[in-house]
């Protein structure tokens, strides 16, 4: 009896083992694969961790505060002869530029504008409201005007959003509407509007030409400060120094008839006479 109890266990257990493998296969896959359930709750935990940022930021009108006044000295206005050369320099290397520039073909010049436009894949859009707040999107270069369009009216309020406006540029003032074959057809930079533009809204209805920024109360909260402007020094030229190495002077208005150093020049016949 010993002997047939040891005979027929090894058989049970080879019966038994390819389906005690099974399930315990299947336990492990089922508890390695997640279920869509355990899916969306770990994607939203993840996304309520980082909270994603928003793809545009509004400026709240800028304070006097944020918008300090430097009193500049009224030597800053002066001009000096450095000033003068520098700026004769630039008016013939403008002048040689125009006469020795050679003629281009209208694929040169359509080349050259691929050029520059590729410079700039990005368009920053500025949308300034009547009072003086700032909605800001940046843009992909090819672009249509309609995006923006879009982008402004997505984020009025639902009782402005049916109210017609229009994008516009001033001084001098240029629309840019929809219905303008000039313009709809155009990429933003096409239009000229890269790397960076403001435009100005107008509102069919003037109520809101003279009102706070009619926007959706969740951009609204979303506000923030203007970055604080740069703060120019007095000196127009801080860190310019004399050719003797000390600081630079202050400059000093050009007198008729004076050198730089301040020595009065004669013409030659005055010379002559005064040696004679």
């Amino acid at each position: 009896m010993i002997e047939s109890a040891y005979a027929t266990e090894p058989l049970s257990l080879k019966s038994s083992s390819p389906s005690a493998r099974s399930s315990s296969q299947m336990a492990d896959s089922s508890a390695s694969t997640p279920t869509p359930a355990q899916t969306a709750t770990t994607a939203s935990a993840s996304a309520s961790a980082t909270p994603a940022k928003p793809a545009f930021r509004y400026f709240r009108a800028p304070s006097s505060s944020q918008q300090p006044r430097n009193d500049l000295p009224d030597n800053y206005f002066d001009v000096t002869p450095a000033d003068v050369r520098a700026q004769q320099a630039s008016l013939a290397a403008r002048r040689d530029a125009l006469q020795n520039a050679p003629l281009r073909t209208a694929a040169m010049r359509e080349t050259e504008d691929k050029k520059r436009r590729s410079r700039w894949p990005e368009t920053r859009i500025r949308i300034k409201f009547a009072d003086r707040s700032v909605l800001e999107k940046t843009f992909p270069s090819t672009d249509k005007i309609r995006a923006v369009y879009a982008f402004v009216r997505s984020s009025l309020r639902e009782d402005v959003k049916p109210i017609k406006f229009v994008l516009y540029q001033s001084p001098p003032k240029r629309e840019y509407k929809v219905s303008d074959p000039k313009v709809r057809d155009l990429s933003l930079a096409e239009l000229d509007f890269a790397p960076s533009s403001v435009l100005l809204i107008k509102f069919d209805d003037e109520r809101f030409d003279h009102a706070p920024a009619p926007l959706d109360p969740s951009i609204l909260a979303l506000a923030e400060d203007f970055p604080t402007p740069p703060v120019f020094s007095p000196d127009p030229n801080p860190d310019k120094a004399d050719r003797t190495g000390g600081p630079s002077r202050p400059r000093t208005n050009l007198a008729f008839g004076k050198k730089d150093d301040g020595e009065r020049k004669y013409p030659k016949w005055f010379k002559i006479g005064q040696s004679a």
